[in-house]
């Protein structure tokens, strides 16, 4: 039994002609010889009647705080409906299918109301199904825990399921259908000639998905490089052959750069080390400090007379009170870009921060701040040259031939 798991994003299922589309994608999986697994988002976005978060607009911001079993019920609602949509719209068209929610499915979860961690799976419902020869539709982003109560996965939970799948069923591969060709070298919005990256490795995608490229969820990459599962990046809406993820990525290309993406509204946090010897607790802890009061830190640079990070900007006024309460002085840069230039092949090749800092200064902007790993390299600029950032150095690494 050749297994194909397929997601569908919102947009995908958002409308009687996208849904049309998604059913053609189906039908053509089973044509060629795959038994095809679907998986389903709540059907549209925000503002419209079955989205997620037009549900959670229904009820008290006191109810989402304090009763966190009773939102993932809530939320699990928008999923449930687009299985079985999709199911009456395949059976308009001769074709068998069977809707169930993550719990059905076989996904077992822990009590971590509104971002379970999945504990089991087992997809005993779904091979019954696929030997009736009917087409399992799945609700994406949730689970069941041991009580019998639905939990969710967190946001983007629903690439989670297609990945969970694919390990669970042992899927030859999984398809991520969205509204987009792919991954692109660059946000087309903001660069004129990105191209579609053909082939990406694992590594490389869980960049772009980490640093603000939102095509796929770095989770379900995270569960797919583990297990091995090739993932696939379509259009739900054209024949696009897609981006293809997998280990190696394409071994052909001779790019050490794949691509660039951003993520903005930073602020830039420097701490004086002088502070220690009045304060020493407070400073040797502040990171610790930072951490249980849950503000995500990143670029982070130690030095003896400072130390130096970013944070997101949404998170800046409870950062401010931290520092308040502990008596510690900082000085910051609001509105940062943090730029993130992604090659798993630029891996031991000598002077490619060199060339990212010439290139960068030759436009006369500045960086603020840079950090570097394996197959990436982050530079810290003003937020108001982030595009003419991104739009030198994607022409500074030639980035703009179709790969």
């Amino acid at each position: 039994m050749k297994i194909l798991v397929q997601k569908f994003g919102g947009t995908s299922v958002s409308t009687h002609e996208r849904r049309a589309r998604v059913i053609d994608k189906i039908i053509k999986a089973k044509k060629s010889g795959y038994c095809p697994v679907v998986v389903v988002s709540a059907m549209g976005r925000k503002g419209e009647p079955y989205a997620t978060d037009t549900l959670l607009s229904l009820v008290s911001e006191d109810l989402k705080k304090q009763n966190t079993l009773a939102i993932d019920l809530l939320m699990s609602c928008g999923e449930v409906l687009s299985t079985v949509v999709m199911t009456d719209e395949l059976m308009t068209k001769g074709i068998q299918a069977v809707p169930m929610t993550g719990g059905q499915a076989g996904i077992f979860t822990d009590d971590n109301y509104n971002n379970a961690t999945v504990l089991n799976l087992d997809g005993k419902n779904i091979i019954e199904a696929l030997k009736e020869n009917k087409i399992p539709i799945i609700a994406g982003f949730q689970g069941i825990n041991d009580s019998g109560f639905i939990t969710t996965l967190g946001r983007g939970g629903s690439d989670v399921t297609a990945a969970l799948l694919g390990l669970s069923l042992n899927a030859e591969k999984v398809e991520i259908y969205t509204d987009v060709d792919g991954i692109m070298t660059a946000d087309p919005r903001i660069v004129k000639d990105a191209h579609l990256i053909k082939e990406i490795s694992y590594n490389e995608v869980f960049q772009f998905a980490d640093q603000g490229a939102k095509v796929i969820h770095p989770r379900a990459v995270e569960i797919a490089m583990k297990h091995n599962i090739p993932l696939v990046i379509k259009n739900t809406l054209s024949d696009c052959q897609g981006t293809i993820i997998n280990n190696t990525g394409d071994i052909n290309l001779d790019n050490i750069i794949t691509g660039i993406t951003h993520m903005g509204n930073r602020v830039q946090i420097k701490v004086s080390s002088l502070q220690k010897t009045e304060n020493d607790s407070n400073y040797s802890n502040l990171l610790n400090i930072l951490a249980d009061n849950f503000i995500s830190i990143d670029l982070i640079n130690v030095f003896p007379e400072e130390l130096i990070f970013t944070i997101d900007g949404k998170d800046f006024e409870k950062f401010n009170k931290i520092m308040k309460n502990l008596n510690l002085i900082y000085s910051h840069i609001d509105n940062c870009s943090k730029i993130a230039i992604i090659g798993s092949r630029m891996r031991g090749i000598p002077g490619v921060m060199a060339k990212i800092l010439k290139c960068l200064t030759n436009q006369n902007i500045k960086v603020i701040q840079t950090a570097d790993s394996h197959t990436t390299i982050w530079c810290l600029v003003e937020g108001s040259f982030t595009e003419k950032s991104i739009n030198a150095l994607h022409e500074e690494f030639n980035l703009g031939k179709n790969l």
